[in-house]
């Protein structure tokens, strides 16, 4: 296999998280949406549980989504005092801002006995090669983990059993505005070598 490896470096160093206020509000292509799936397809994962689990919220697909996250919010903090209307607001809004919401699953095989740490990071890995796919076509996407992430009660809406995880949501949508720049630290600040 042969690769122009600049190429790899640079794609790597310019993902970035866009957020969805800096979306133009034109469409993502489906076919792009499609394909970065499909490389999420290809993510490492132990003994092939192929653990990552996807639903693709677009059009009022993603409206239900807003209103089914600011409900089960408001539902749960109503009666214990924590209700706060600018983030029942907020909830119903900032989806509506996307072109496709991308939920992130994390599906248990009990019966191959992966620690869950290693599910959680082949998932990770499958919204990574989402993040490169996207950055490649100039896809701006964020990986959130608000709403309802945690509350069990959100699991099957998203097709979730008990013992699956909603690890949040990959957000996309067309920038706006110039691919933002890098922050970060140099690596030596990071790694020991030890010889």
């Amino acid at each position: 296999m042969q690769f122009d490896i600049s190429v790899v470096n640079q794609l790597i160093q310019e993902r970035r998280s866009i957020f969805p206020v800096h979306y133009s509000g034109e469409p993502v292509p489906r076919f792009i949406v499609e394909k970065m799936l499909e490389n999420a397809n290809w993510a490492p994962t132990h003994r092939f549980t192929e653990p990552w689990r996807f639903k693709v919220f677009t059009g009022s697909g993603i409206a239900k989504l807003a209103t089914f996250q600011a409900n089960m919010y408001k539902e749960q903090n109503s009666g214990n005092g924590d209700f706060e209307e600018s983030k029942y607001e907020k909830l119903l809004k900032k989806p509506l801002l996307c072109s496709h919401i991308i939920s992130i699953g994390m599906h248990r095989d009990e019966k191959k006995s992966i620690p869950e740490v290693e599910e959680i990071a082949s998932v990770a890995m499958a919204v990574q090669n989402m993040y490169l796919t996207a950055t490649a076509y100039g896809v701006g996407c964020y990986w959130g983990t608000g709403g309802v992430t945690y509350m069990e009660e959100a699991k099957p809406f998203f097709d979730l059993e008990a013992s699956d995880k909603l690890l949040g949501f990959l957000y996309l949508g067309m920038p706006a505005k110039a691919w933002p720049k890098s922050r970060r630290r140099p690596i030596r600040e990071k790694v020991q070598w030890v010889d």
